[in-house]
């Protein structure tokens, strides 16, 4: 896996100096996006952040997917805290030229991935009952927050391989991002590095059957027209600490 470290010369900036500070995989993932009115998004991000747009609209995506092998630099994977699930609610942004993504929620099924994630890394982690079940070419996903109950049902498979993603392709403007923005409760903007390969997507096609992960409260709704969907079986990645950027 170190090796994935020596090959960056599909990133669009550079791999930090300093050491990585965690590894994870990321499995079985389905991205389902939407294109939402860049004017409805504007408002929802924080300030010193560029809303992202491909073509004239920003695009919202709900991203489920099993967590697998997650371990910090120097030690190895804990059975009880290393594997488990995970659906982020997201859009995407820049910031001085640089594209990331930024994360309007993080549901877990893990409460102390969670905790760890509140804590340290300014992220909205919420716990969840989450399940996953592989039955022949489909994933079963399903997902509901303890709290507020937001809930996420779906079936889904990979149908084709798509092409490497190109550079100006749909496909590279949702997948191919290497950094998160967040911010902390006095509104003070960090920034988080990834790294890993290009991703292997292929095409889906999913059911989905529940998915209330839109709240009100967030500032804008999901259109009604079919989501974009693509699917990948797994993404080894690194990440960096988070470092605070002056807004």
């Amino acid at each position: 896996m170190n090796s994935i470290l020596d090959q960056t010369a599909h990133r669009p900036f550079p791999v930090p100096a300093s050491p990585w500070v965690m590894k994870q995989s990321w499995c079985d993932l389905l991205f389902a996006h939407w294109p939402v009115p860049a004017a409805q998004l504007r408002n929802c991000i924080p300030a010193g952040l560029e809303l992202d747009t491909y073509g004239d609209d920003a695009w919202v995506g709900v991203v489920p997917f099993a967590m697998k092998a997650v371990y910090p630099r120097l030690l190895m994977p804990l059975p009880w805290i290393s594997y488990f699930l995970e659906l982020n609610v997201r859009t995407y942004v820049r910031r001085q030229g640089i594209p990331g993504v930024y994360f309007f929620s993080l549901d877990c099924s893990n409460p102390v991935a969670v905790k760890i994630a509140r804590q340290f890394f300014h992220l909205p982690y919420f716990d969840a009952r989450m399940s996953l079940a592989r039955r022949g070419n489909e994933i079963h996903y399903e997902s509901k927050r303890l709290k507020s109950g937001q809930e996420f049902r779906a079936v889904y498979s990979p149908v084709e391989a798509n092409p490497v993603a190109l550079d100006g392709s749909i496909e590279h403007f949702l997948t191919e991002r290497y950094c998160l923005f967040t911010s902390d409760k006095s509104g003070r903007l960090y920034q988080g590095n990834i790294h890993h390969l290009p991703w292997p997507l292929q095409k889906a096609e999913a059911e989905i059957i529940t998915n209330t992960m839109i709240s009100e409260d967030l500032g804008f709704r999901l259109p009604d027209c079919e989501p974009l969907l693509h699917f990948s079986e797994r993404l080894d990645t690194f990440e960096w600490a988070l470092q605070a950027v002056a807004l």
